[in-house]
């Protein structure tokens, strides 16, 4: 991903002067970690490890633990924020006989759990004590619903024309049990148990609302792991996310969030989802020599930089040819053909996590991309973009598609409201 400014990640300069941290000292101790950086005090709940001493003070948290991300606001929390090192996908089933209502209650408590274990403290009800002496890290829970949610609770009327489901592609070896879903819940956090806490809690408050449909665990470089901040890798060793539409960009929000003006008009300030699940055939992958890589991609692999020459942000050049008169950026290389210029300026910003669970029967890994992106209209973002790689991308051949779901995201919830009320109580 590229770096990029967390709009939604806060500082508390009161919690730093309680901490005892300094700006100058806190940077120093986060390290270069591209990440805006959240309250370095200790914030409620789990915010400090307990004083060994009883009536010291608590010693304050890292700066990582004490990244803060608000839950309400314009958009809801996940979309924009800087990504994080941990991650769960996972997809929910009202249960038989539960509609409109159940469905109501369910999100109400998801947001009142997410509201809560955002800002550092516990769940309300049965905490599992799995962050205790943990900061907020940066956690984040962002909801969804899928198409076949609105049949389900009688709100056909209100299902946007843009979930509709996704075109077949020819890559697609979907299992249509780890795809789609009436609910979608994204989890991400820079620490492991804090990021397991919430998927627990979560779990926990669907009870007999909903089942879990298909649950994906993933993982991207931990803050502060570079000497200086940097566009992540993915598995196959490539800087991934280059050219993201940033929000500093006056395009952005065109590109990312339905306007509050849009049609339905619940999806105000929303966003849509396109989660896809593609496996990485590593060992193919890794036979190649790093040229022929290169090659495949259209970037240097150490550095991002386009074949033809210059920095990871440097203009690709598509025309420019070698002494021999080939191209230097290959036809059907990967950069090339999801260039926005090439697509009709179609644009998503991509948030992926990277996924690895385990060796297969065969003794592959089963590894790969949980491949997450963000648009207005997946009809303009994703599909135009995805119909282009299935038509001659040189990357297609090591990979594959294996599960896929798309979701409406609705705007943030506003103080005292809860993510879908303006749909679900419309």
């Amino acid at each position: 991903m590229p770096d990029q400014s967390t709009p939604d990640a806060v500082s508390s300069p009161e919690a730093a002067a309680k901490g005892g941290f300094s700006r100058r000292r806190l940077l120093g101790t986060a390290g270069a970690t591209g990440l805006a950086l959240g309250a370095t005090g200790g914030a409620a709940g789990y915010a400090a490890a307990p004083s060994a001493e009883k009536g010291a003070p608590a010693a304050p948290l890292t700066s990582l633990g004490s990244d803060v991300v608000m839950f309400h606001g314009k958009h809801q929390p996940g979309i924009t924020t800087a990504l994080q090192a941990r991650g769960h996908l996972v997809a929910f089933d009202l249960a038989a006989g539960a509609g409109r209502k159940e469905a109501a209650a369910l999100l109400r408590r998801w947001s009142a759990t997410a509201q809560r274990l955002m800002a550092g403290e516990p769940a309300a009800q049965d905490d599992t004590d799995v962050a205790r002496d943990a900061g907020p890290s940066s956690l984040t829970v962002t909801f969804g619903f899928g198409h076949s949610f609105f049949a389900r609770t009688g709100l056909e009327k209100q299902r946007p024309v843009a979930l509709d489901p996704l075109p077949d592609f020819s890559s697609d070896h979907l299992d249509k049990a780890r795809s789609n879903g009436d609910l979608w819940v994204q989890i991400g956090a820079n620490d492991a148990l804090v990021a397991f806490h919430a998927l627990r809690a979560v779990q926990k408050d669907a009870g007999s609302a909903a089942r879990v449909r298909w649950q994906m665990n993933g993982f991207n470089r931990s803050p502060g792991a570079t000497g200086r901040p940097m566009t992540a890798r993915n598995l196959m060793g490539q800087i991934d996310g280059t050219r993201n539409p940033k929000p500093s960009e006056s395009d952005f929000d065109r590109r990312v969030f339905v306007p509050a003006a849009g049609e339905p008009a619940w999806m105000a300030n929303g966003s849509y989802a396109v989660v896809r699940r593609i496996r990485m055939l590593l060992d193919d992958w890794e036979k190649l020599s790093p040229a022929a890589q290169e090659d495949v991609i259209g970037r240097k692999k150490a550095t991002g930089a386009p074949l033809g020459g210059g920095t990871e942000n440097t203009p690709m050049d598509l025309d420019k040819t070698d002494a021999d008169g080939n191209l230097v950026v290959p036809i059907n290389a990967h950069a090339r053909i999801t260039r926005p210029d090439q697509n009709g300026g179609a644009a998503m910003l991509r948030r992926p996590f990277s996924f690895h669970d385990g060796i297969d029967t065969d003794g592959v890994p089963d590894a790969g991309l949980l491949f997450v992106c963000w648009q207005a209209d997946p009809l303009r973002g994703f599909v135009p973009v995805q119909r282009k790689l299935d038509r001659g991308d040189a990357l297609s051949t090591f990979v594959r598609h294996e599960s896929s779901g798309l979701f409406a995201v609705p705007g943030g919830a506003a103080t005292g409201e809860y993510v879908g009320q303006r749909l679900l109580e419309g």
